[in-house]
């Protein structure tokens, strides 16, 4: 039985599911993730209501596995365009995610459109019902639900009915939905995506740390386009060891100068001497990532304290450094 604490207020519920044993990979044997896409769903994103942030986090939770992040896209609660859109990613990309519109409601489709994508009918899933039944048990507005209000709620566990469904959650009745062996259908809530992605890092054919790729970021307070050239030339060299070469700007105070690169194909002293040398080039130092955030916080206040200057902190980070805080 799950527990109950003794707080104020509705009780907390503490459940522990079971977690769905590891399948084959579905890629096949030896396979693993290289490019993955985002499909975003939601007619309130597109009408400015809500912010998506779900994207932001797959790209650094892509970044951070090695895999390729090539493609998001934001569609309305829309059949046809939800049809054309997963049957195209499915077939270009190894690693796709879908987000929002698996709720209750009139205008949560994605379950049935993906179906009709994949030409599958649509089918209540029994453990989904039955984990689904069990959260109910202890929200005491259910025992007052209507007939239509019951079914509409069930409506989130009408699944396609030969997908794969997933429990990536101890604590979370909602399933990880799995189409064509790589298209992952997700809740829109942020903190729903967030926390069901990450759970299901176990169930996927990762491609290997080694692979992992590494950013290295270097500040200089030059204007871009005194450095343009340079970073022109430089991209044009570092091409072919799969090294790639990103210009940013921070309004009123620099530029962020990003090395891309995966350690496996570029030994540590290959990546030293190529940061040492931006490093000379521009002018500049290496900030680590929490460093680069706070340049970019300092520099969105610095306007409304009436001033372009920002202060920069003393700098300690290294190449080694970062190489070693990656692997």
């Amino acid at each position: 039985m799950p527990a109950r604490d003794s707080s104020n207020g509705p009780p907390k519920v503490d459940f522990s599911f079971e977690l769905s044993p590891i399948p084959p990979n579905p890629l096949g044997e030896g396979k693993c993730i290289r490019t993955a896409a985002a499909l975003i769903i939601g007619d309130e994103i597109l009408n400015g209501k809500t912010l998506e942030a779900n994207s932001h986090f797959f790209a650094k939770y892509c970044f951070e596995h090695g895999i390729e992040l090539k493609r998001i896209e934001v569609i309305s609660d829309d059949e046809n365009e939800i049809i054309e859109a997963s049957r195209r990613m499915v077939q270009n990309y190894d690693f796709v995610v879908t987000s929002g519109g698996i709720g209750p409601t009139h205008d949560d489709i994605t379950y049935a459109s993906l179906a009709k994508a994949f030409g599958q009918s649509l089918a209540h899933h029994t453990e989904t019902l039955r984990r689904l039944d069990e959260m109910n048990k202890h929200r005491p507005w259910i025992l007052s639900q209507t007939t239509s209000q019951r079914e509409a709620t069930k409506r989130m566990a009408l699944f396609p009915e030969r997908a794969e469904v997933i429990f990536v959650g101890r604590d979370i009745w909602v399933p990880v939905v799995r189409l064509e062996g790589k298209l992952c259908i997700f809740p829109g809530i942020p903190k729903l995506f967030q926390i069901m992605l990450t759970q299901l890092t176990p169930f996927l054919p990762l491609p290997p740390p080694s692979e992992r790729p590494l950013r290295i970021q270097i500040f200089t307070d030059r204007p871009e386009s005194m450095i343009a050239p340079y970073l022109t030339a430089l991209q044009a060299r570092l091409k072919s060891h799969g090294i790639r070469v990103g210009s940013y700007p921070v309004l009123g105070t620099g530029v962020f100068v990003s090395l891309i690169g995966r350690p496996v194909f570029n030994s540590p002293e290959c990546i030293t001497k190529v940061v040492k040398e931006v490093e000379r080039e521009i002018g500049g130092k290496i900030y680590n990532e929490s460093e680069v955030a706070e340049k970019k916080r300092q520099a969105s206040i610095a306007p409304l304290m009436g001033s372009r200057a920002v202060t920069t902190s003393n700098f300690t980070c290294t190449t080694t450094d970062l190489i070693k805080a990656k692997f």
